[in-house]
């Protein structure tokens, strides 16, 4: 099982990914694929790991997520991402990499990801490559997943297929 939760900040991602995480079952590793180097982001990431249960344990993967997926028993849940592609060299997330990752697993995988395509237009190239990086992940691992959800403001509606979507129209 493959579920994908976007979001934007503090719109209950996480929560929703995590809620997800444990109804698909233990052992459950979160794989958080930055090292918390500013205090704000190690706070953040502090909180998460203090409302999850003691039984989760937390693999701090860098830039090596693909890696990191590879190494992972039991049901993997990756919080967030947009840190992975923030912590990829030139924001050059290899998404064909992580997809073939994912095949490999035989447990399942939770993605929480930030949606940033629903802000103002970037106004920095950086900001811009960034958004334009992130959003080729979000639709790829998408594509290859079985759900995928989109939380805003601690609500949650599950996003179908187009062509789903399109039938009987």
């Amino acid at each position: 099982m493959i579920v994908v939760v976007l979001g934007g900040t503090r719109s209950g991602k996480s929560e929703f990914g995590e809620t997800i995480a444990a109804r698909l079952g233990e052992p459950i590793t979160v794989v958080v694929p930055a090292h918390p180097d500013d205090p704000d982001f190690a706070a953040r990431v502090e909180a998460h790991q203090a409302r999850r249960p003691p039984s989760w344990a937390t693999l701090e993967c860098g830039p090596d997520l693909p890696g990191a997926l590879t190494r992972v028993c039991g049901t993997a849940l990756v919080d967030s991402l947009g840190t992975w592609v923030a912590r990829c060299p030139d924001l050059e997330a290899e998404p064909t990499v992580l997809l073939a990752a994912l095949r490999a697993r035989r447990d399942s995988t939770v993605f929480v990801t930030e949606e940033v395509g629903l802000s103002v237009h970037a106004t920095t190239e950086a900001g811009r490559r960034f958004t334009d990086a992130l959003g080729a992940v979000n639709a790829a691992v998408a594509a290859a997943a079985d759900e995928v959800w989109l939380c805003v403001a601690g609500r949650v509606t599950r996003l179908e297929r187009p062509d789903a979507a399109l039938e009987g129209r």
